[in-house]
């Protein structure tokens, strides 16, 4: 789905919320990003980023509908919640991750998200030392930080 139509469907979807939103940006790169700034922040992101979540559920569902066939992956972030959050997955995993370096031993983090982990494999895909591995099924999947002594990767 193009920038500007991913930025026109997130726009008629607040407004069919009743929320007023102060910006909408579009970022890509490896992932695409629609970033919202509002007064109603708190109320868009909900408890432990619930109504956030639903939000993005049902844009996803909104834009295949229209993009037919067509790649529709994004994520809406508002006030750069889902950011922050990322950087405490990654602050932790790097935090493991020096831990299976000391002990030379694989290191088990949380269950999380698809989203989640693959930002997790992205985060050491470059790193000689550390390996990820996904493990568990359904919403107790979850990366297995490996250390491999700088062996090169598969």
């Amino acid at each position: 789905m193009e920038r500007a139509a991913i930025q026109t469907l997130v726009e008629e979807l607040f407004a069919a919320l009743g929320t007023k939103i102060d910006e909408v940006r579009v970022s890509e790169g490896a992932r695409t990003v629609v970033s919202v700034a509002s007064p109603d922040k708190a109320t868009l992101i909900g408890p432990n980023g619930e109504h956030l979540r639903a939000i993005n559920h049902v844009a996803r569902r909104l834009a295949e509908g229209r993009s037919k066939g067509e790649d529709a992956s994004f994520t809406i972030d508002v006030g750069d919640y889902l950011e922050g959050q990322l950087e405490t997955i990654r602050a932790n995993a790097r935090m493991l991750a020096q831990r299976a370096r000391l002990f030379k031993h694989e290191v088990e983090m949380p269950p999380m998200s698809s989203y989640e982990r693959l930002v997790i494999h992205e985060l050491f895909a470059e790193d000689p030392e550390i390996q990820t591995e996904s493990a568990g099924e359904g919403k107790f999947r979850h990366i297995v930080l490996k250390y491999n002594g700088g062996q090169q990767k598969e």
